[in-house]
């Protein structure tokens, strides 16, 4: 009996190992199959590559999010508005928007709505002072301030700038978050630059872009120009914005852009924070923005000036009219004078005269050197206070001449 047991037992065993042999030899991947069945519940069908756990936690290689971490929650909106209107839809002022939903229904709301506008503001100091561009808040009769964090609050103008196209406010609120100032003298042309805001209302924004070039001038859009180029994307709503370097420091504000169409198309300027810094403190300090003055109407020395006058001078600013009974007449200061250098800084045009002029402190004497008809002189001028310029019609629409506000 016991060998009639172990002869069934090894023939069943033949034709199991004979059945196996011809699986392994014909269907192999059946065997495979039933071997990697346990596996494939832990393991995913795929082979896919991903960081090991606590590993890159700091942020990607060339991310920004850190600096943008730091700076966002200083960034606020602001909502200015007249006789106490809400803010209308942003997007109306997109053509792409208007293209889609229609000019009619557009131009009824705008019709229905009194003026409003949207920009965006900086958190300068734990105690609420906010840095914004005067044209952002231009006639409003309220002004509501949103945070990052949720909170909003209505704030209070400190004061103004138009000449910079500056404005400070104050807001109330306990456990402010506030920005870095950064060092213009640091800055470089090529630097990596974050432009944070709230373009069209979407909400709280940030593009990035590298420093252009520095000292931009001559853009008519500032009576005292020295501009911060980028191209970091920057439109309507990033007006008052922050611009800040990779470490989160604030190194501007960003107040106007080169558009045909309305946005962005790379060319945004924005003011340096040295500018920023110096005109926040005489507002906090005197209430309004200090400067020097002498009372000439001066023109740039062209070429074809210089040759039509018989000058032989290259750089310059010329005297194109003098105030009567200004600090400049006062001086013996004359139309035709070309004036060179005051106080030993060299004047090359218009632009250069007037930021010299301008710092200096009213009711001190500088020097003047000057060329008439080619002859050299110098003239010490009593530096007068430079009156506050007229005041400008806000446009209809309550936005910003150069990027919608």
């Amino acid at each position: 009996m016991l060998r009639r047991f172990w002869l069934f037992f090894a023939q069943a065993v033949t034709v199991l190992l004979a059945l196996m042999f011809i699986i392994a030899t014909l269907k192999p991947q059946w065997l495979q199959h039933q071997g990697q069945l346990g596996k494939q519940l832990a393991e995913p069908i795929v082979a896919l590559r991903e960081v090991a756990p606590g590993i890159g936690g700091g942020g990607a290689q060339g991310s920004y999010a850190d600096a943008a971490q730091k700076a966002m929650p200083a960034v606020v909106n602001v909502f200015s508005s007249k006789d106490g209107s809400l803010p209308p839809d942003p997007r109306q002022n997109d053509p792409l928007f208007r293209y889609f939903f229609g000019d009619r229904n557009h131009n009824r709301k705008q019709q229905e709505q009194p003026a409003a506008n949207l920009g965006s503001g900086v958190i300068v100091s734990p105690d609420g002072y906010i840095l914004t561009n005067q044209h952002v808040i231009d006639g409003a009769d309220q002004i509501e301030i949103a945070l990052s964090d949720g909170r909003t609050t209505n704030a209070k103008v400190i004061g103004i700038d138009p000449e910079t196209d500056l404005a400070v406010l104050k807001i109330n609120l306990p456990n402010l978050p506030t920005i870095t100032l950064g060092r213009m003298d640091q800055a470089r042309v090529g630097d990596v630059v974050l432009a944070i805001g709230n373009p069209f209302g979407v909400g709280q924004t940030v593009t990035m872009g590298i420093i252009s070039a520095l000292g931009r001038n001559h853009l008519g859009i500032n009576t005292f120009e020295n501009f911060i180029q980028t191209d970091a994307p920057i439109n309507p709503g990033n007006s008052g914005g922050a611009l800040v370097d990779v470490s989160g420091n604030l190194l501007g504000i960003n107040t106007a852009i080169y558009s045909r169409s309305g946005g962005s198309l790379g060319i945004g300027f924005a003011i340096p924070v040295s500018t920023a810094r110096s005109v926040l403190e005489s507002i906090i300090t005197t209430g309004s923005v200090t400067r020097g003055w002498i009372g000439v109407e001066p023109q740039d020395l062209t070429p074809e000036i210089a040759e039509s006058f018989g000058i032989n001078e290259k750089a310059g600013a010329i005297v194109a009219g003098v105030l009567q009974g200004g600090p400049a007449d006062k001086a013996g200061i004359k139309p035709g004078d070309i004036l060179l250098s005051v106080n030993g800084e060299a004047i090359t045009d218009t632009t250069r005269l007037l930021n010299v002029i301008a710092q200096i402190k009213p009711g001190t004497d500088a020097k003047v050197h000057l060329v008439r008809k080619n002859k050299d002189m110098d003239l010490d001028v009593m530096i007068g206070k430079r009156p506050p310029p007229p005041k400008q019609p806000a446009n209809e629409d309550g936005e910003g001449d150069d990027d919608g506000g």
